[in-house]
């Protein structure tokens, strides 16, 4: 995560949506800098909100409500947004969420537009054919094998895959569908098609914890690397409790029983997840723990809705509408200036900028994480 020094006079055109902890204005630098310092380098671009699972923990039986075809961001409309980010405002790595991406039939459209305006843009800036901006897609992967060498043509670069367990009944008891079968055989074609590394992200739960052992055997069988992450209240039916968080010691001892674990740190300071050893390596387990050891203090990702819509936290429910703007004709300067005003009023931590909020508490949030985006 980069810092950026706080107290220089605010950027031209960029309303002063808020104050630093001190007072002080934005300062003026283009990035996009909040009042506490840290820089977005991170965009997480929701595409639909729609999925073809429907994970407890994620959506309700019935599904989210759709976002009608029209308000959904077109192809042009996200390649636009992604050329302002790298070129304007120091976004470096891109991903692609949901809801299920591959909901989307333009996907293929969407990931080619992004990478056009990408490497358009690092050229603008001059940049080395080695300083590529990073491409990714989260999914579940149903249906990836149809698509991936497509998806890899127009320009992904790498697929994370939710996958909570490798136990046929308790995948479908979780999502409510059948198709662990269907899940594993496109992780299959996300390897074969090069879209390494395959990273199998897993929410930790209560009923899925004995067989995290077994899934961890199985991502390093298939070369895939495993990141464990503590579910946040973000679930669409707004039943989490914080007593039903399995936390990562208690991860770490179940996986311990079986497998040697080193700790390795991180793979770079902005990342939330802490890496292990598994047997001495070469391969890895992150856990991402983010009820119970936050990394708010070096977030540096910024999300963009299906709707078109910047959300500066998880959960912050402020959101600013630069759909809207490029439909009304605003310039990239305009855009940009929106964006970075959103960016600005970031709270400090889990939606709140109360110093005295607990590391394991959470502002109340409008959305789920199917509706936000991952």
């Amino acid at each position: 995560m980069s810092a950026v020094t706080l107290g220089i006079p605010s950027v031209r055109g960029v309303p002063r949506r808020a104050a630093t902890p001190a007072g002080r204005p934005r300062p003026e630098t283009p990035l996009l800098v909040d009042r506490y310092g840290r820089v977005a380098h991170d965009l997480r671009v929701s595409i639909t909100t729609a999925c073809s699972l429907r994970c407890t923990y994620c959506m309700p039986a019935e599904g989210l409500p759709l976002v009608p075809r029209d308000e959904l961001m077109t192809p042009d409309e996200i390649g636009r947004i992604v050329g302002i980010g790298v070129r304007d405002l120091g976004i470096r790595d891109i991903r692609f969420t949901g809801g299920e991406p591959l909901m989307r039939r333009d996907l293929e459209q969407i990931i080619g537009a992004s990478r056009t305006a990408a490497d358009d843009a690092m050229r603008h800036l001059g940049a080395g054919a080695d300083q590529r901006v990073r491409i990714a897609m989260t999914s579940n992967a149903l249906g990836l094998d149809k698509r991936a060498d497509a998806l890899v043509a127009a320009g992904l670069d790498r697929v994370n895959v939710s996958l909570d367990t490798v136990d046929r009944q308790a995948f479908a008891t979780l999502t409510r569908r059948d198709r662990l079968d269907d899940v594993l055989t496109g992780i299959q074609a996300a390897l074969a098609a090069g879209l390494a590394p395959v990273k199998i992200n897993a929410v930790l739960l209560p009923e899925t914890l004995a067989g995290a052992a077994d899934l961890l055997a199985w991502s390093v069988e298939h070369g895939c690397n495993l990141r464990f992450i503590e579910e946040m209240p973000l679930d669409a039916d707004g039943r989490w409790t914080r007593d039903d968080v399995v936390s990562a010691a208690d991860l770490l001892e179940v996986l311990g029983s079986r497998f040697t674990l080193t700790p390795a740190g991180r793979e770079d300071p902005s990342a939330p997840a802490e890496e292990w050893l598994v047997d001495e390596g070469p391969a890895t387990v992150g856990i991402i723990a983010s009820v119970t050891r936050s990394f708010c203090g070096a977030c540096d990702r910024t999300r963009l809705t299906a709707e078109g819509t910047v959300r500066s936290c998880l959960f912050g429910n402020e959101e600013t509408d630069l759909k809207s703007l490029l439909r009304a004709g605003a310039t990239d300067d305009e855009v940009g200036d929106a964006w970075r005003a959103a960016m600005w009023a970031k709270p400090r931590a889990h939606g709140s900028d109360a110093v005295e909020l607990a590391a394991d508490a959470f502002a109340e949030t409008e959305r789920s994480m199917g509706a936000i985006g991952g």
